[in-house]
């Protein structure tokens, strides 16, 4: 087979990506077009996505695309992180900014929302954990505060496929990202008619579901011309980037929960993948997830908040004239004195605090624990409380599946950091398999290729991602030491 071209838009909450995937004798190799930055952006006191400003981006991305790589190309998909979502109008025109889902006006709505449908049923009917900026409390903010915005909406998109909108015109939600909005059904796979209709919700705004590896149609016209591409296909990956993240984990035991996978960045989600949704009491008593994956499987996972301690602990340090790179922030946190301080990554007060340094500070005041004095103290304090969180996640997890797991496969970003891998073998008692850091955009491009057939199974994608990939082993050490960390925690997450 000579080498096709499959082009990944990767979007995250920082930066986005045009991926050029090639893929070749069963290999598959990544050339990154083109990055821009991403984030939230301040508007009279709310936070909103530039969704404007992403499109040009992603359009320059093509155009370099084009260019580098020119009728090799097969078709293009976009990722993006879940819950958000843009709304339009009958003459498609987007009603408002888009919010970001760090925004403030959900606080509050999630509880307020049990008053109108008891939380046990709307776990039995989603399946999802509860987070204060799901889907449905936006929307139910939203309801509340600017009625006549969503009286305008005629069609509810999510933020990946208000982009292949833009690029063919299509005006579908892909199952994945679905399945993060607390509004779709976890036993019949489509939207939950009667919960969205008890919150008095317009129903007529929820479009028609697909699933990954969907063709939406062909590019738009105008696009191909501005870009310089063919009228290629546009196809829907698994477009919620944890589902396409998943896709690319090089396990050999597809179809067994007897793995477990960490989609390692600024958040953390942690799972297994099963084949139907866990609705049990015992799920809702630990506010498990259940998000769509690929070929009609469900990826029973819990988001912890990941990497986004340190990252926010680095712009504190850069606003009081520290700079430093993750490499040095990871030095300076194995130089540190182990399990100094501890803390529970999923506090409320780490969401959106001004300043992670000091709010780390304060919850260990808060506990009674030594606070952390320098930025090795700070960031060794995150990872080791990661670590030890992702432990009380997989136990839970095992609990509710009946099945050891007895490999954690890292993949994306936080793959890289050889720290926090070692933290997580020690802490879970368990070899942890690093890699692919580049998990998402493989198994975006990966499942447009098997839309085109150029590849068969899920089993055959991973086999193809094992073959790409460098991956690096962390085995278990200095196990008594984090039991009696875990012990520890243990106590001090329950204050």
């Amino acid at each position: 087979m000579s080498e096709r071209v499959y082009l990944a838009v990767d979007l995250g909450a920082e930066s986005g990506r045009v991926i050029a995937g090639r893929l070749a004798k069963g290999r598959i190799e990544l050339d990154e077009v083109h990055r821009f930055p991403n984030g939230p952006v301040s508007v009279a006191g709310t936070l909103r996505w530039d969704v404007l400003r992403l499109w040009s981006e992603i359009q320059d991305g093509l155009t370099k695309a084009a260019a580098q790589f020119g009728d090799r190309i097969v078709s293009v998909g976009v990722d993006t992180w879940g819950v958000d979502y843009v709304l339009l109008s009958a003459r498609e025109e987007m009603v408002g900014q888009p919010y970001h889902y760090r925004d403030s006006r959900t606080v509050g709505v999630m509880e307020q929302s049990f008053g109108r449908v008891p939380r046990a049923e709307i776990f039995g009917q989603t399946g999802l954990q509860f987070m204060p900026f799901n889907t449905l409390y936006q929307l139910i903010s939203m309801q509340l505060n600017d009625a006549d915005w969503l009286g305008t909406a005629d069609r509810f998109l999510m933020m990946p496929d208000v982009f292949h909108w833009l690029l063919c015109g299509s005006r579908v939600v892909e199952f994945t990202n679905a399945t993060t909005t607390q509004m779709l059904h976890a036993t019949s796979r489509t939207w939950a008619t009667d919960l969205i209709r008890k919150f008095e919700l317009p129903l007529h705004i929820f479009p028609p579901l697909v699933q990954p590896g969907t063709k939406l149609g062909s590019l738009r016209a105008d696009v191909a011309a501005k870009t310089g591409l063919p009228r290629i296909d546009v196809v829907a990956p698994a477009t919620h980037d944890t589902g396409s993240a998943v896709v690319a984990v090089p396990t050999t035991q597809t179809g067994r929960a007897n793995w477990a996978y960490i989609s390692s960045g600024t958040w953390s989600l942690i799972g297994v993948e099963v084949q139907n949704a866990i609705l049990t009491p015992e799920a809702l008593a630990q506010n498990i997830t259940n998000e769509g994956g690929v070929d009609g499987t469900y990826r029973l996972l819990k988001n912890v908040m990941g990497l986004w301690l340190v990252q926010e602990c680095r712009r504190a340090f850069e606003r009081q004239g520290r700079t430093y790179d993750y490499a040095s922030l990871t030095e300076a946190a194995a130089a540190a004195e182990p399990f100094r301080s501890l803390v529970d990554p999923d506090h409320e007060s780490f969401l959106k605090p001004p300043d992670m340094a000091d709010a780390l500070r304060s919850r260990c005041n808060a506990t009674g624990q030594p606070v952390p004095e320098t930025d090795g103290q700070l960031i060794r304090c995150a990872l080791e409380s990661l670590a030890l969180k992702y432990r009380r996640v997989l136990e839970g997890i095992e609990s509710l599946t009946g099945e050891g797991v007895e490999i954690i496969h890292v993949v994306g970003g936080g793959s890289k950091n050889a720290l926090l891998n070692e933290f997580t073998a020690n802490a879970c008692g368990r070899t942890v398999l690093a890699g692919p850091s580049e998990a998402t955009a493989f198994g975006n491009v990966l499942v447009q290729a098997r839309a085109a057939g150029d590849i068969g199974t899920l089993s055959d994608i991973r086999a193809v991602v094992r073959a790409s990939s460098d991956l690096t082993s962390f085995s278990p050490a200095d196990t008594d030491a984090w039991n009696t960390a875990y012990n520890r925690y243990q106590s001090l997450i329950a204050r």
